[in-house]
C-alpha cells in the first residue's frame, strides 16, 4: 500500500498528561484579577474591618458637630487605609498558604480557595460575637460546638452584624464627652436668658477646640486598631 495511503488511514493519538498541576495561564490570571476587582466593593464592606472604621469615623464627625467635613470620600479613604493596615497581617498569610501556591502550580483553584478561607475566616471569627453566630448558625441548623467548621455563608453575615454592633458602641463611648459641652453651653444660654441663640452654634468652637488639643483623630483611630486586637 502507498506511503500517502498509510498516512491517511492511520489513527491519530492524542497524549493527556495529568500527572501535576501546571500553573495557570496569563489569561486565566487575568480574568481571576478581573473577577476580584468586580467583587472587590463586596469583600471589602462584608469581610474586613471597614464598616466598623467607617461608622466610627462618621459617628465622630455627627458627635462634632460637622454636617460634611470631612467629607464622605475623605472618611471613606481613611477607613479603606486603615481596614488594609488592619487586615494586612491576614492578607499576607492567605498570600502565602493560597496565592502563590496557586500561582505556581502547587495547587489547584478549589484546594486554593479552601486554603485562603482558612485565616479570613479566623480572624473574623475573632471579631464575631457568639450571639450572632449562633443565630446564623441555628437558622442553617448548624453547630457552633467548631466555629471553624462552619460555612462562609454563616460566618460572614454574623461578622457584619457584629461590626455594625461594636461600631455603634465605639461611637455611644465617643459622643459623650460631646453631649457633655452641648449640655453645659445649653444650660449656661438658659440662665443668661439667650433664648434666641441656639446652643449649638456656641458649642461647635469649644467641641473643635477641645477634640484639636486631645488630638482627636489620632486617638480615634488609635482605638479603633486596638479593637481589633
Amino acid at each position: 500500500m502507498p506511503s500517502f495511503l498509510l498516512a491517511a488511514t492511520s489513527t491519530p493519538s492524542v497524549n493527556v498528561n495529568l500527572s501535576g498541576l501546571k500553573s495557570p495561564s496569563t489569561s486565566i490570571v487575568i480574568i481571576v484579577a478581573l473577577t476580584l476587582l468586580t467583587v472587590a466593593p463586596s469583600l471589602l464592606i462584608l469581610m474586613t474591618g471597614f464598616t466598623r472604621v467607617f461608622i466610627v469615623l462618621g459617628l465622630t464627625r455627627s458627635a462634632l458637630g460637622l454636617q460634611n467635613t470631612p467629607p464622605n470620600q475623605v472618611i471613606a479613604g481613611l477607613s479603606l487605609i486603615i481596614a488594609l493596615f488592619i487586615m494586612s497581617p491576614v492578607i499576607s498569610d492567605i498570600n502565602h498558604v493560597a496565592v502563590q501556591p496557586y500561582m505556581h502550580g502547587q495547587l489547584s483553584a478549589t484546594a486554593a480557595i479552601d486554603k485562603g478561607e482558612v485565616p479570613l475566616k479566623d480572624w473574623m471569627l475573632k471579631q464575631t460575637r457568639s450571639a450572632e453566630l449562633d443565630m446564623f448558625a441555628t437558622q442553617q441548623h448548624d453547630s457552633v460546638a467548631q466555629p471553624q467548621k462552619l460555612p462562609i455563608a454563616v460566618v460572614i453575615p454574623a461578622f457584619v452584624l457584629s461590626e455594625v454592633q461594636t461600631g455603634f458602641t465605639i461611637g455611644f463611648v465617643i459622643f459623650i464627652p460631646f453631649l457633655i459641652i452641648d449640655l453645659v453651653v445649653s444650660s449656661v444660654l438658659m440662665s443668661m436668658g439667650m433664648f434666641m441663640l441656639p446652643p449649638t452654634l456656641v458649642s461647635l468652637p469649644f467641641k473643635i477646640l477641645l477634640f484639636v488639643l486631645v488630638d482627636g483623630w489620632t486617638l480615634v483611630v488609635h482605638s479603633l486598631i486596638m479593637s481589633f486586637n
